[in-house]
């Protein structure tokens, strides 16, 4: 690979550089501090004085290093007194601008060293770190196209150019860069890299024909040159010769380069020339080709599952054709076929005999056999009798491979060949084998050895799979939870010497109990059973501090309970890295804001955010480093993780619930309310989600689950969820732009023709209100409909969106009434008094409405009754809603106030004019006036019940709660309980 530089970061000095003057070299250190501070730190040490002038001033780059941006801006400022046409002076001033908020400014002075089209690599670097800082990767281009047009023949610019393409997309002007480095440099990669740029047009062309008549054919002719010139080198060259092939269908003449000479280069990968063969041999559906390469695989190791599956998939499409081998040829290309059940049969037996001859034991010939089996019965071939019988074959299995972890999840594939009638029997014949012994502490045979833990750990899985567990009533599940308990217990024995950020050997047998405890909750009622859940988990998560799975369930069971405060902790404690804040993000962001804890979702949102918004700039160098080190094959999948995480349904959810919790947190009044929704770029007719391409990305298997089929989440259940979730989206998407139309509605209170209104454009506005209105009542009905077909996800599954809630307490119809009242304003000063009835009814209508909805706020978070603790969270769910909706209120309120005052005033000159005292003021003044002042009422009443509410938690003592055992989880749930105070606060500021 050649020497190259990638653009984001050019550290190193070229030969040119080195070759400069000491000034040169030592504002080349101010720009490597910004990206190796440690680099620059050693530089520092050996840096001088500039020597272009004769000068005292030394540039200290330590200033950068250490953040003191400030300082930094002095120092250049200093240089350019004595130096002024230091370009590179100039961006790092820019820089530092930059990182102290001076954005316009810093641009301004970034673009007047850009218009003087410097070739200097200090002055090309800073300002590449610069527009980097500012995410305007396109104008890195035009720097290094202008560099380019002045040193037409440098090599480091063109490969500078070529990234600062691929950077942005251009992949027209990268296939043209290229080439131009080809012809500078005759190297491999360049020529490849316009090559790779080709199939990249074809991926992004929207012209599928386009993509197979134009593209793909002429980067195939430029490969084909280089194969008759025998100039290709490097295996990803063959690599990228095949990419093509496949993606033109032309999977025989793939098939051959493979096979052939070129192939031989496929080599960094082990068997890369098998599985390439064997993907061609599927898509020709050459069976026999397929089913003799994958025996032939399978005797060199008969471990590897996947050819196992391609060996039973070819001989069964053999035994659909009615193949048979000819008579005097080879059977294929690869050798010998199987292509009957007698031989499949055959093969695995001696699969299995020759793995009893092995020094070390291997599962895939005997899940093989099951896997057979299976496929034999799903065919309704009487063959399977000759593998033998699936209970006595698991049982085998077991007893070979019971100790080790992976033998549940081996196991648990083929359960569905045993018979429910046999599932107790099968169960007390695994236990039969394991070395379990009673001791004189507990009347229950406990094993001695991890070996054995492992072993009974793998049944008692099984016995919940099967049902079994399920079947039990309510004092049996409470008597299987005290015995997994104690053998959880019993089981920490063997892991005294156990790190912290190892998990217990025992683990599961807890986990179970709780699920045992979670069923008795869920299905029964039994609230004594969530409080036990918790003081399980609480008590195992004691023992295995970095055991994810008791952390996750916690989360979900505090989140039911609306406990929140230690959730924040707990999620935090999981140390979720990069895509995990896709996968498993919802777990946070469903709850925070709802269970009125703000801060909290404010930083869950930007954690979640911020991931998404280093995806293009991180995506981007993964490209780059692709074609850097000639990973093409993995470019094109890069590109779609990165268009994956741009249309992810949380990436939707939390920029949308993020924005909104914004403007509840700091727009107290319209004034405000505008400056934020203008600081965000908000604007009522702009909808950016991408609704056709949202993808579900959420790990809803990520907490264990042991449940059998149907009562484990479906496809159905996935499907449904992202439904709901996508419904819930465009509620809170259409009241976001709604919101945000508000301010954009002001306007003075004059008689308007057609003409001046479309003139001004205000009647554009007030339209695109009702267009947006008439959207969320359109999807407030579907969201309604949705809700009456009643769905309940699996307990472990996806959690439900907060829409039922919405509709349930009065929240939606609220905040659909307050969009219809500002509809009714505008009209009042174009269509006269005609909605002035209408309007003192709407004010009416809405106070109820709200004094309703604060009535169901009203009740015990927390209830103790005979010795049961009691939480209802959905008390607090609706306290938050009605937060939201009184902020709208409010919202709405100063609009109609910015129509009424004006409106008022308008008529007072009138009746000054006409000197008619006696004309009565229009109903609509004193309708307004009536409404504020009681919607003063009701929210002071709100605040002071808010305030009633901490009181009487904070005077909750311990000695009130009686639940045994719970000591630690009643210090959780006093301490961290209720509130974030936000809720009161949001109240006090509006």
């Amino acid at each position: 690979m050649p020497f190259v530089l990638e653009s984001a970061a050019f550290l190193f000095p070229t030969s040119e550089a080195r070759q400069c003057s000491c000034w040169h070299k030592t504002v080349s250190l101010l720009v490597l501090s910004f990206s190796h501070p440690h680099r620059a730190r050693q530089g520092a040490r050996q840096s001088c004085k500039l020597q272009r002038k004769p000068s005292s001033v030394r540039l200290r780059p330590n200033y950068l290093d250490n953040g003191n941006n400030k300082m930094a801006i002095q120092q250049a400022d200093k240089l350019l007194k004595k130096h002024k046409d230091l370009h590179c002076a100039k961006v790092l001033k820019a820089i530092g601008l930059q990182r102290t908020g001076k954005q316009e400014e810093a641009y301004t002075l970034a673009q007047e060293v850009a218009a003087l089209e410097p070739t200097d690599d200090n002055s090309l670097q800073a300002l590449t770190i610069l527009y980097r800082e500012m995410h305007r990767p396109e104008l890195v281009t035009k720097l290094y196209e202008a560099a380019v047009k002045k040193v037409p023949n440098s090599e480091e610019y063109h490969s500078h150019l070529f990234m600062a393409y691929a950077r942005v997309g251009e992949y027209k002007k990268m296939q043209q860069a290229g080439m131009a480095l080809y012809k500078i440099v005759p190297k491999n990669p360049y020529y490849f890299w316009s090559v790779m740029s080709l199939i990249m047009q074809s991926i992004s062309a929207q012209d599928e024909n386009l993509s197979k008549t134009m593209f793909l054919p002429l980067a195939e002719r430029m490969v084909e040159k280089m194969v008759k010139e025998d100039k290709i080198e490097a295996e990803a060259e063959v690599e990228l010769y095949y990419m093509i092939l496949e993606r033109l269908e032309k999977y025989r003449e793939a098939l051959d380069v493979v096979r052939g000479k070129l192939g031989e280069k496929l080599t960094s990968e082990l068997q890369s020339r098998e599985n390439k063969c064997m993907a061609m041999y599927k898509k020709l559906c050459r069976w026999p080709e397929c089913n003799a390469l994958s025996r032939r695989l399978l005797l060199k190791n008969s471990d590897d599952w996947q050819f196992y599956i391609t060996y039973f998939d070819s001989v069964f499409q053999l035994i659909d054709e009615s193949w048979t081998p000819p008579l005097e040829e080879e059977h294929s290309l690869e050798g010998e076929v199987h292509y009957s059940i007698e031989q499949a049969v055959k093969f695995i037996e001696d699969r299995i005999t020759e793995e009893s001859k092995s020094s070390r034991p291997l599962r895939g010939p005997y899940l093989a056999k099951l896997e057979l089996i299976r496929r034999l019965r799903h065919r309704g071939c009487n063959d399977e009798h000759k593998l033998g019988d699936p209970e006595e074959l698991m049982f085998q299995y077991f007893r070979k491979f019971g100790d080790k972890p992976c033998c549940f999840t081996d196991l648990k594939v083929f359960v569905d060949l045993l018979p429910a009638s046999q599932y107790t029997k099968f169960i007390s014949q695994l236990l039969e084998v394991i070395p379990l012994s009673a001791t004189a502490e507990s009347e229950i045979a406990l094993p001695d050895d991890i070996k054995a833990l492992q072993q009974h750990l793998c049944v008692v899985q099984l016995s919940r799979l099967l049902g079994i567990y399920h079947a039990m009533d309510k004092k049996q599940k409470l008597t299987v939870v005290q015995e997994l308990m104690l053998r959880y217990r019993h089981g920490l024995e063997f892991g005294k010497s156990c790190l912290k950020t190892e998990l217990q050997f025992s683990d599961y047998y807890c986990l179970l109990a709780v699920h045992l405890l979670l069923d008795l909750w869920l299905e029964e009622g039994e609230e004594t059973a969530v409080w036990q859940c918790l003081t399980l988990l609480e008590e195992g998560l004691s023992h295995s501090p970095s055991n994810a799975q008791f952390k996750l369930l916690l989360i979900r069971i505090y989140c039911r309970l609306g406990a929140f405060e230690p959730v924040a902790e707990l999620y935090s404690s999981l140390d979720a890295k990069h895509i995990q804040h896709d996968t498993i993000g919802y777990l946070l962001t469903r709850y925070a804001e709802s269970l009125g804890h703000y801060a909290a979702a404010s930083q869950s949102c930007n954690f979640a955010l911020r991931f998404f918004h280093s995806n293009q700039k991180d995506t981007s160098e993964y490209i780059i480093q692709a074609y850097k080190y000639g990973a093409f094959e993995k470019i094109p999948e890069f590109i779609a993780f990165r268009n994956r995480l741009n249309s992810s349904l949380h990436f939707a959810q939390v920029r949308t619930e993020r924005m909104l919790l914004d403007l509840l947190l700091e727009a107290n009044i319209s004034t405000s309310l505008e400056e934020s929704i203008k600081s965000m770029s908000l604007s009522p007719e702009e909808d950016d989600i991408p609704w056709k391409d949202l993808r579900d990305n959420r790990d809803l298997t990520v907490l264990f689950n042991w449940d059998p089929k149907d009562r484990d989440i479906s496809e159905e259940h996935r499907k449904l969820s992202l439904e709901e979730e996508t419904l819930w989206l465009r509620i809170r998407s259409l009241t976001l732009r709604l919101v945000s139309g508000l301010p954009t509605l002001s306007h003075t209170i004059q008689p308007k023709n057609s003409e001046k209104t479309a003139e001004n454009g205000v009647s554009s506005k007030i339209d695109t209100i009702r267009s947006l209105l008439q959207q969320l009542e359109a999807t407030v009905d579907s969201g309604k409909k949705f809700l009456e077909q009643k769905i309940q996800y699996p307990v472990l599954g996806p959690p439900p969106t907060r829409m039922a809630g919405f509709f349930s307490n009065g929240s939606c119809q609220c905040q659909t009434s307050l969009f219809y009242l500002v509809s009714d304003i505008y009209e009042l000063d174009t269509n006269g008094l005609e909605v002035q009835e209408r309007i003192g009814n709407s004010f009416k209508s809405l106070l109820e409405r709200l004094t309703d909805l604060f009535n169901k706020c009203k009740g015990d978070l927390i209830e103790v009754r005979d010795g049961t603790l009691k939480t209802h969270p959905n008390l607090l769910e609706n306290l938050v809603f009605f937060v939201e909706t009184i902020s709208i209120t409010l919202w709405v309120s100063s609009y109609c106030d910015s129509v009424l005052r004006p409106f008022k005033s308008n008529l007072q000159k009138k009746k000054k004019k006409k000197k008619e005292s006696s004309l009565a003021m229009p109903p609509v003044f004193t309708h307004f006036l009536d409404y504020v002042t009681d919607l003063q009422t009701l929210t002071s009443n709100v605040i002071d019940y808010i305030k009633g509410l901490e009181i009487i938690l904070t005077a909750l003592k311990l000695e009130d709660l009686s639940l045994k055992d719970t000591l630690l989880l009643q210090v959780r749930t006093s301490t961290y309980w209720w509130f974030g105070g936000l809720v009161e606060g949001e109240l006090l500021s509006l």
